[in-house]
């Protein structure tokens, strides 16, 4: 796996500059609290490289991370999230096979955000988004602990073989467990797909080798796309795993079922219909420009976030509600 996340030689650049944030010669990092769980399986000097490299972008507020070496993507943590209105609305577009995209607006209560640079041991690097109301930290969370948590809450992300994952929440989702499944949450299997799966063919595999619990937090149903243009909602009906494969060009998600209801139903959602009626119009061809332009379209008042990932080009375009419109990039060499 490429070790490109971590070092001077950092391949995920920050584009606009001019910010804020942590001097790298900040003070001493202190000590975890008394019986905080965290999945870090770092040496004190990786712990206090990640806490300090923890940077204040804008006034989401929006921070950047990059932890730096290995943690245990099974462990649990005491952290519940704050309530908030149900929304997100997702695309995946291949209309262009050199350039394939995943797009997504993140629609939530108004909580502090994350964008995470992880390169696990034996796993795959990645960029994700977290929610950081999940980890229990407030809006100043320099120095917490609780950080070396993040990578466990991906709510978005696209790891280093061009593989994007994102979720959406779906009131009518029910998870069954299956006997002699491990049990993983519903956020959770997305730190999972992202450092373990290459193509949407073996994030499926990886969805039906778990049980979803998605207690904590609304149900919730999933878009995955890859580098190759291919594409997949994943689904929990009637308790049991159900998957949607993409057949056209694009395919989208927001907050109504997709598996075995009829295209025309779906449109009768006012955000899926803008998105397939754009995507039909452009058969599938949006560049990040026009991407972020339609996900404004459907943007609700509580959209946090706005991000495009680049799937072969491996280009991250990110927009806030508090950024006053600028667009943050980042890169992550993928193949």
């Amino acid at each position: 796996m490429r070790r490109t996340l971590l070092g001077a030689g950092l391949a995920l650049l920050l584009v606009i500059t001019g910010c804020g944030g942590n001097d790298p010669a900040s003070p001493p990092v202190p000590p975890a609290a008394a019986g905080t769980p965290t999945a870090s399986r770092q040496d004190p000097d990786q712990v206090r490289q990640t806490l300090n490299s923890l940077r204040r972008v804008d006034d989401l507020p929006l921070y950047e991370m990059t932890y730096v070496g290995g943690y245990d993507p099974t462990v649990g943590t005491d952290a519940r999230p704050e309530s908030g209105p149900f929304g997100c609305s997702l695309f995946a577009a291949s209309g262009d096979p050199a350039r394939p995209i995943f797009a997504r607006n993140f629609d939530w209560a108004a909580n502090p955000a994350m964008v995470l640079r992880t390169d696990p041991p034996g796993g795959y690097a990645s960029i994700s988004l977290v929610d950081l109301s999940y980890l229990g930290v407030g809006p100043d969370p320099t120095g917490d602990r609780r950080l070396l948590n993040a990578p466990l809450l991906p709510f978005d992300g696209m790891n280093e073989r061009g593989l994007a994952v994102g979720l959406a929440a779906d009131d009518n989702a029910t998870a069954t467990p299956v006997p002699g499944r491990p049990t993983v949450g519903s956020v959770r299997i997305l730190r999972l797909v992202l450092d373990r799966a290459a193509t949407v063919d073996e994030a499926v595999a990886l969805f039906g080798r778990h049980n979803l619990d998605f207690d904590g937090g609304p149900p919730l149903h999933y878009l995955l796309a890859d580098a190759g243009g291919r594409s997949a909602v994943v689904e929990f009906v009637d308790g049991a795993m159900r998957v949607q494969r993409g057949e056209g060009r694009w395919q989208a998600l927001t907050n109504v079922p997709v598996v075995g209801v009829a295209e025309g139903q779906r449109r009768r959602d006012h955000r899926y219909g803008v998105l397939a009626a754009a995507l039909d119009r452009a058969d599938g061809r949006v560049d990040p420009t026009a991407a972020l332009r339609l996900l404004d379209q459907v943007r609700q008042g509580h959209t946090r976030w706005s991000v495009t990932y680049g799937l072969r080009d491996g280009e991250v375009r990110l927009v806030t509600v508090a950024g006053g419109g600028q667009q943050r990039r980042y890169r992550l060499p993928v193949g």
